[in-house]
């Protein structure tokens, strides 16, 4: 008889790891409703956003008097509010209908998701089966598409709102056509009604449409500031309520968080994801309590995980932006100026055979970069010369090699 005996490091291992599960369940954690610090949760109230919440109520509510709205353009930095606000006013907006049996239909898209809105084709046919009518993925006449979408949403009498969420990531993709298509769609209708709420962390974004998008689209305009750390902590306090058994944190540590996240553009996404992983970390070192420690390490690991992860999800051409502004930054001191970026910029692009944008654009791409966070732009007067922008790296240099590195292999460089 022949035993097939498993190295004892195999049994070694695999006991330590049984060892770890039995102690994280038999361990009383620190959280009760985690959800309640990730972007899918949504509160009850909204703190420091009923003006805003307020207004967008009064721009819809004609949709219940079977009266179009007007379009809607929300702009904003990420984490302050845009989405989760939108989801709670047409969530009221459409119990309202339900109960008066108005026929009111909310159709939201996340233009970022791949195959979903990266092409005309795809966006109208993703729209067409909220409604119920399948289309295939490919294979018809984009013309023959819209026909089946107002077919389809024409057929009765019934008030439409499409939320366009990231609506930038569309225009990049699709090119500003489909939102002139879009805005005109009420032109072919008879029975239905349509109006667009455009989403959008890009704040110039607007700037670079067509002028006949530009004044279809954006009949009213909402803008979302930014949280200051006063705002984030009474957030975040509403949050801990829910997502923390009691005592289980510091009261220093929601001020801490808050004002991490304010400190890089009152990012309230960030602060939630702070506090979440500051007790995730917390709990993996068996302590009573989250502390400020903790909060520390989450801001380091975080850093470093969501940096990687932009910077690897950028545009091509944005990433030749930013590789160029750390290609000068290597041989001398910040601050440089945009228009010396763009003569490395161009250079790099001759390097990979791409295609070599515009100054204008560039300098769109710069702005993106900044509301990222991944540069600091900071516009300067020159006198009679006009304006410049000063570009520096509010990055770590242990992170700054990474990223270099990162975007050598991504350049092909």
């Amino acid at each position: 008889m022949v035993l097939n005996l498993l190295p004892l490091e195999t049994y070694i291992m695999g006991c330590s790891v049984d060892k770890i599960f039995e102690d994280f369940l038999n361990k009383k954690s620190f959280f009760v409703n985690k959800d309640a610090l990730t972007i899918k949760f949504t509160p009850e109230t909204i703190p420091h956003r009923e003006e805003e919440i307020n207004s967008l109520a009064r721009i819809l509510a004609p949709a219940l008097r079977f009266e179009r709205p007007s379009n809607v353009f929300i702009f904003g930095k990420t984490g302050t509010g845009k989405t989760l606000s939108v989801h709670h006013v047409t969530n009221q907006l459409l119990k309202i209908a339900e109960s008066k049996n108005i026929p009111l239909k909310i159709v939201y898209i996340n233009c970022k998701m791949h195959k979903v809105a990266d092409t005309e084709y795809r966006l109208i046919a993703e729209i067409a089966r909220k409604f119920g009518q399948e289309i295939p993925a490919t294979g018809l006449p984009t013309d023959e598409v819209y026909k089946l979408f107002f077919n389809v949403i024409d057929t009765s009498k019934q008030e439409i709102i499409l939320v366009l969420d990231e609506i930038d990531r569309l225009l990049q993709k699709a090119g500003d056509e489909v939102l002139y298509n879009l805005t005109r769609i009420n032109q072919e209708l008879k029975n239905s009604k349509i109006s667009i709420i455009g989403i959008s962390n890009d704040v110039t974004f607007i700037n670079n449409l067509d002028s006949r998008v530009k004044s279809s689209l954006s009949e009213e305009a909402m803008v979302f500031p930014p949280y200051d750390a006063v705002q984030l902590k009474d957030i975040l306090m509403e949050r801990a309520k829910i997502a923390f058994s009691p005592n289980a944190i510091q009261e220093s540590v929601i001020a801490k968080c808050a004002a991490y996240a304010a400190r890089e553009h009152g990012d309230a996404r960030r602060a939630l994801d702070l506090l979440r992983i500051a007790g995730e970390l917390a709990e993996r070192s068996n302590k009573e309590k989250i502390d400020e420690a903790d909060v520390d390490a989450a801001e380091e690991k975080n850093e470093s995980d969501s940096i990687d992860d932009i910077v690897r999800k950028l545009t091509k051409q944005s990433q030749a932006v930013l590789y160029a502004t750390l290609d000068i930054l290597r041989t001398r001191e910040p601050p440089i100026l945009t228009g010396e970026v763009y003569d490395v910029y161009k250079s790099i692009c001759i390097r990979t055979a791409s295609k070599i944008l515009t100054q204008r654009r560039v300098s769109d791409l710069i702005n993106e970069l900044d509301m990222l966070g991944i540069l600091n732009a900071k516009v300067v007067s020159k006198g009679r010369y006009g304006r410049t922008r000063e570009l520096r790296l509010p990055l770590a240099e242990d992170v700054v090699a990474r990223i270099e590195n990162m975007l050598k292999n991504e350049l092909n460089l």
